[in-house]
């Protein structure tokens, strides 16, 4: 972290991406994303919509964490390397 910068998701110790939340709001973040797929999923009776439906939510949750996630900016290898 950097420059006081508070991360909801951080950047994978091994590989590339993000983990798993760090606070609350990253928490909070991931459970209202599973709800509303879930919730989406279950009302939905077309096959098509439920598939566009879960592009669309997962992109969104996708964009969340790059935007308040630590910047996966090259492969790691662990955190003493």
């Amino acid at each position: 972290m950097s420059k006081g910068r508070t991360y909801w998701f951080e950047a994978k110790t091994y590989g590339i991406g993000w983990g798993l939340p760090v606070n609350w709001q990253g928490w909070l973040t991931l459970c209202v994303f599973a709800g509303l797929l879930l919730g989406g999923l279950a009302g939905i009776e077309s096959s098509a919509y439920r598939i566009v439906y879960g592009i669309v939510l997962a992109a969104l949750f996708v964009a969340v964490v790059i935007w308040k996630g630590e910047k996966p900016v090259k492969w790691r290898w662990g955190r003493n390397r």
